[in-house]
């Protein structure tokens, strides 16, 4: 086993790569099973050694993408501290947030074991989670839609209007009301511990969805 810093090995590239590929396969899955989407546009992949259902519309694919890789340079300086996948009813008020809390460590042990085995491991506990985390939700009104949020340290605030990752894919200050729900029903869903990263995952959810 081998301490390093942060700026070793490039060590946050290899994190935010981890973290975007699970991102994105949980995005999928969040999106199939609180039905904002037909299941019809879902395939079934198999992805950390479980099934899991991924969409096969182009424009909704194109689009997670294109979050992921604007994350992604934010996850790989550790300037994002929350990825919030937000299900909204017709009106645009948020009725679901799922909430990926992430944190890194200064120091980091590492080894092959703890990059791959452990880490899938724990990632394979959250997709499952998901899968059937319908059992503790209510079901969402019709026609929903959904967006992702970041919530980034004040210093990449400021730094996110100067870098743009993708043209014609900017960033913007998230509305007020896609931010705050009133009096939530907090619902946990899982949290990992590893040596290269912790993160956590809750459900906010409105009390009166209809």
């Amino acid at each position: 086993m081998t301490t390093l810093t942060r700026q070793d090995l490039n060590f946050g590239q290899v994190v935010a790569d981890i973290l975007c590929e699970f991102l994105e396969v949980a995005i999928h899955l969040i999106l199939y099973v609180r039905e904002v989407y037909p299941s019809g546009i879902f395939q079934k992949r198999k992805k950390y050694n479980v099934p899991v259902q991924m969409s096969c519309h182009p424009e909704l694919n194109q689009y997670i993408q294109d979050t992921l890789h604007c994350v992604k340079p934010l996850i790989e300086k550790n300037e994002a501290e929350k990825v919030v996948v937000v299900i909204m009813d017709k009106e645009h008020h948020p009725v679901e947030r799922f909430v990926f809390e992430i944190s890194q460590p200064t120091l980091l042990s590492i080894s092959s074991d703890t990059l791959l085995t452990h880490v899938e491991q724990l990632l394979r506990a959250f997709i499952l989670k998901i899968s059937v985390c319908d059992a503790v939700l209510n079901n969402n009104p019709p026609g929903c839609s959904f967006t992702v949020l970041v919530h980034t340290r004040d210093a990449a605030t400021r730094n996110m209007e100067k870098v743009q990752v993708i043209k014609d894919f900017p960033w913007i200050v998230a509305d007020e009301q896609e931010v705050h729900m009133q009096e939530p029903r907090l619902i946990p869903l899982k949290t990992m511990t590893s040596d290269i990263v912790k993160m956590q995952l809750y459900v906010e959810e409105r009390a009166q969805k209809t």
